[in-house]
């Protein structure tokens, strides 16, 4: 005779079975948990996507325009390399104009929140701080000029440099030196367009805050005083030619990419002034240095022949282009060209490494023969030439979307 199941003890039997399965599951997930804080899923994580745990945000824009993506590969290595210091802040200027045209939230999120930019170190030299304080800047400027924490850690660092008497006149014309007069330092106090970089903080800070010392002090390094002279008369010679004293890059030598870097100071002056003078000589220098035959670049590629510093020199190249586009039309040509010309390992010529594809490390000298003036001119894939690598495709991305790209054009080509 089959026996009768008791309802009672069914139901209680099931309670119980049921409260054993919650109390393991709880404890299962008790256990992950602490693993998971520990770190015991790390390998979950893939080196290139963002981890939340940490902050990290990624992003979901998807470029299109072809040096955009690029720009984005080579990104991508200079935020796993990224340090605090003047190499960073380079960097930052080319998210920030990449920022400019994509608004991705991760380029911005990476600099504020990651890699705050009041933490940029301002290192030894001056123009170490002016292109942090240039970073924070052009970023205050991208994201609608109302970021005024952007302004005020910019504004500190310049104040700061001017107090310890770094802009001087102490050797017969004014201008900004890498270290106060008569410091014991055991570098060379000299200045250089470099320093002078700080000129271009200054109109940028005049147009943040209205203050007009900052124009003041900008006007006196190029102009002079009326009683000393400013860098113009000291070294600027007319028909876009500039000399000053020579010597290895970045230890004596005025004037390392021939003047061509005081296209971008010229055309800050020129923004605050309206004087056409800076205008003139912003294109008569863009003119002479970016034509080979007077022998800085390369006939066929346009890449420099002696220096490094390349994001910075497509930088000051694209400057005048922005401040002159009428006039110098052939800049972006040339830039594109310049740009190809290291994505592809000069076509697959180089005797020395331009672009390392598994990683895209871009290297910081761009002659494919190697032997360029400079320092670590054949480092590739670290923060130096990573971060000008971002300067240098990311402007010339902003500057296609902004000047060349169809809606641009329709627009008027973007003209300031």
């Amino acid at each position: 005779m089959t026996k009768k199941r008791n309802a009672a003890d069914s139901a209680g039997k099931s309670s119980n079975s049921m409260s054993a399965l919650v109390l393991i599951a709880g404890g299962a997930l008790f256990v992950l948990s602490i693993v998971y804080a520990f770190g015991g899923f790390d390998w979950i994580w893939d080196e290139s996507r963002p981890d939340p745990r940490n902050g990290e945000q990624g992003t979901t824009f998807q470029p299109e325009e072809k040096w955009l993506k690029r720009a984005y590969l080579i990104d991508a290595l200079f935020h796993k390399v990224y340090t605090a210091g003047w190499e960073g802040a380079n960097g930052a200027i080319g998210d920030a104009h990449m920022f400019a045209i994509t608004r991705d939230s991760s380029l911005l999120h990476f600099h504020t929140v990651l890699h705050p930019m009041r933490d940029l170190f301002n290192g030894t030299w001056v123009d170490d701080r002016a292109w942090a304080a240039l970073a924070e800047l052009y970023w205050w400027d991208f994201t609608g000029r109302t970021r005024k924490e952007f302004v005020e850690s910019a504004e500190l660092r310049y104040v700061e440099a001017k107090m310890q008497g770094r802009l001087s006149n102490h050797e017969g014309y004014w201008s900004w030196y890498n270290w106060p007069p008569k410091s014991e330092v055991r570098d060379q106090i000299f200045t250089n367009s470099n320093m002078n970089q700080m000129v271009n903080v200054a109109c940028r800070l005049y147009e943040a805050t209205g203050k007009k010392e900052y124009l003041n002090d900008a006007l006196k390094v190029w102009n002079g005083d009326g009683t000393v002279p400013g860098i113009e008369q000291t070294l600027y010679k007319g028909d876009g030619r500039w000399e000053g004293a020579r010597g290895p890059a970045a230890f004596g030598k005025q004037l390392p990419w021939e003047g061509m870097s005081y296209c971008s100071i010229g055309a800050a002056m020129y923004r605050v002034t309206k004087d056409p003078k800076y205008r003139d000589i912003v294109v008569a220098t863009a003119r002479r240095v970016m034509d080979p035959a007077n022998g800085w670049i390369d006939g066929k590629d346009f890449y420099q022949l002696r220096m490094d510093g390349n994001g910075a020199f497509v930088h000051f190249a694209l400057d005048a282009y922005m401040l002159a586009p009428d006039e110098l039309p052939d800049i972006p040509a040339k830039v594109d060209r310049m740009l190809e010309h290291v994505w592809t390992n000069h076509y697959g010529r180089a005797r020395v490494t331009l672009h390392r594809t598994s990683d895209h490390g871009i290297r910081n000298g761009w002659n494919p023969n190697g032997g360029e003036d400079g320092y670590g001119v054949d480092e590739v894939g670290t923060v130096h030439p990573q971060s000008q690598a971002v300067r240098a495709f990311g402007v010339f991305a902003y500057v296609l979307h902004r000047f060349l790209s169809k809606n641009a054009q329709e627009a008027g080509g973007g003209r300031p």
